[in-house]
């Protein structure tokens, strides 16, 4: 009984959070199952991260700029990346730009809500505990989402030749935002919460811009009819 209450806490901030963005697609709701599948391929990602991660661990050291930029945000969210790109880029659920936010959200919060099991688990927590991580790491790592999907976005609909510099964007921008997450609770230790509350409001804040930006700019607002028109 106990296993399970830890497991539905760990569980419940991940789902929770996609629910939410996936209800935020006002226009042209993506289909469960793409979803789902993107959700549980951010799960397997797992393994090769933690193998990837403690190779940089060895080669490079504890420092934390390394730990920071390159241990965790460079190596979870080029594998998260890598995989949206060559699964879902191309694919044609990907219509509009919002579908971005959706599956860049939906791999980041599969990653993170194993995350979260594996730390229940094996680092027995208090609830406060849980709570502290549904509202920073989990919350951070669909943000992180958040942005990458959007860029992902930019980049699917743009024109040709801007292709690539939003495709650059939606990978780097969630590195360095990662980044500097995990160096502020390194680099300030014991009081690394009057730092990271500040720079995840601000971070929420530009990622409710950002799914407003990608919503409006949906094919799909002004309804299917009025969608032919604008082609012809």
């Amino acid at each position: 009984m106990l296993l399970f209450s830890v497991l539905t806490a760990a569980i419940a901030p991940g789902v929770s959070l996609l629910t939410y963005l996936y209800l935020r697609d006002r226009y042209d709701a993506e289909p469960i199952h793409m979803v789902l599948r993107m959700f549980v391929l951010g799960i397997l990602v797992v393994v090769p991260i933690m193998v990837l991660q403690r190779g940089f661990q060895i080669w490079l050291g504890d420092g934390p700029i390394a730990a920071a930029f390159v241990q965790s945000a460079f190596v979870e969210e080029f594998l998260k990346w890598f995989v949206l790109y060559h699964v879902i880029y191309n694919h044609t659920e990907f219509d509009e730009p919002y579908d971005g936010i959706v599956y860049a959200a939906s791999i980041s919060l599969g990653f993170a809500t194993m995350e979260n099991v594996l730390y229940a688990i094996f680092t027995p927590s208090s609830f406060g505990t849980q709570i502290m991580r549904a509202l920073l790491p989990v919350s951070g790592h669909a943000l992180f989402g958040v942005m990458m999907g959007y860029y992902l976005g930019k980049a699917k609909f743009a024109v040709k030749s801007k292709t690539k510099f939003f495709l650059a964007i939606s990978l780097l921008l969630p590195i360095m935002l990662h980044g500097l997450y995990d160096w502020i609770i390194i680099a300030t230790k014991h009081d690394w919460m009057w730092f990271i509350v500040p720079f995840m409001v601000l971070l929420w804040m530009w990622g409710l811009h950002k799914m407003n930006r990608a919503n409006a700019r949906s094919p799909f607002r002004f309804g299917s009819q009025h969608e032919d028109e604008i082609k012809l």
